[in-house]
C-alpha cells in the first residue's frame, strides 16, 4: 500500500459501512488520519477501534448528515483533533421513498431530497472553508449512477443524486482557483448491507440487479473506495467537476 495520504486529514460521512468503510480502511492505511462520520455509534466507534489498532489514526463523530450543526461539528472535529482537513468524502444516502410519483407523499420527497442532496450541501458548506485554510484539498460527492440516468419508482432519489451531481459542477467552478477540486463517482449497485437488506436479499433479487450491469454482477466496496482513494488524493491533481462512472457498464447502455 502506498503512503500518499501521509500527513492528510480525510473526513468521510456514512462511514460504518459499504463503501464508506472501505474508504476509511483503505486512506488509512495510507497514512491518511480519518474522521468517521455517522448515525451509528458503535458501529463507528468499531470501525476507529479497528484502524487505530492497525496502527491508524482514526476519530468517530456521531452524525446525522441532516442537520447542519451536526456537520459544522464533524468538521470541527477534524480540524481540532488533527489540525487540518485535507479531503471529504460526502458519501451518506440511501433510498427511503419507493413507488410511483403520485404515490410519495411531501414528508418522504423531503426526506430524500434532505438526506441525499442537502446533506452533502451540509457537509460542502463546511468542508470548503477548512479546505481553504489547510492550502486546498479535494471533495469527493457520493452520485450513485442514478446521478446521471433515470430509473421508475424512485423519483426523489434521482431528483436528489442529479442535483448532487449539479451541485458538484458548481461548487468545482467556484473553488478551482483556489486550490479545491470537487468531484463525483456514479457508482452502480454495489455488495453492501444496505443492498443485502433491500434488492440483494434474496438470489433472484441479486440476480436481477447483476443483470442490469453488462459485467453481470454488482461491485465489491473495496473496487469503489479504490476509485475514491484516487480521486481524493493528489493523484487527481487535474481532475475537478468531474462525475466519474464505476458500474460495470450500466450507464454506457
Amino acid at each position: 500500500m502506498t503512503s500518499r495520504f501521509e500527513a492528510k486529514v480525510v473526513l468521510i460521512t456514512g462511514a460504518t459501512s459499504g463503501v464508506g468503510a472501505a474508504v476509511a480502511h483503505r486512506v488509512a492505511a495510507e497514512g491518511a488520519a480519518v474522521v468517521l462520520g455517522a448515525r451509528g455509534k458503535q458501529a463507528g466507534d468499531r470501525i476507529a477501534e479497528r484502524i487505530r489498532a492497525a496502527g491508524g489514526r482514526a476519530v468517530f463523530v456521531p452524525t446525522d448528515v441532516t442537520v447542519a450543526e451536526e456537520v459544522a461539528r464533524l468538521t470541527e472535529t477534524a480540524v481540532n483533533e488533527f489540525g487540518r482537513l485535507d479531503a471529504a468524502f460526502n458519501n451518506a444516502g440511501a433510498v427511503n421513498a419507493f413507488g410511483p410519483v403520485q404515490d410519495i407523499d411531501e414528508s418522504a420527497w423531503r426526506a430524500d431530497l434532505e438526506l441525499n442532496l442537502t446533506a452533502v450541501f451540509h457537509g460542502m458548506r463546511y468542508q470548503v472553508p477548512a479546505l481553504l485554510a489547510s492550502g486546498g484539498g479535494a471533495i469527493l460527492n457520493n452520485a450513485s449512477n442514478l446521478g446521471v440516468v433515470g430509473m421508475g419508482s424512485v423519483a426523489p432519489y434521482v431528483a436528489a443524486k442529479h442535483g448532487v451531481v449539479g451541485l458538484t459542477r458548481a461548487v468545482a467552478l467556484e473553488t478551482a482557483a483556489q486550490g479545491v477540486r470537487v468531484n463525483a463517482i456514479a457508482s452502480g449497485a454495489v455488495d453492501t448491507p444496505a443492498f443485502r437488506n433491500s434488492m440483494g436479499a434474496t438470489p433472484e433479487g441479486e440476480a436481477s440487479v447483476a443483470a442490469l450491469h453488462p459485467l453481470g454482477r454488482i461491485a465489491r466496496p473495496e473496487e469503489i473506495a479504490s476509485l475514491c482513494a484516487y480521486l481524493l488524493s493528489d493523484e487527481a491533481s487535474f481532475v475537478t467537476g468531474a462525475t466519474v462512472s464505476i458500474d460495470g457498464g450500466f450507464t454506457a447502455q
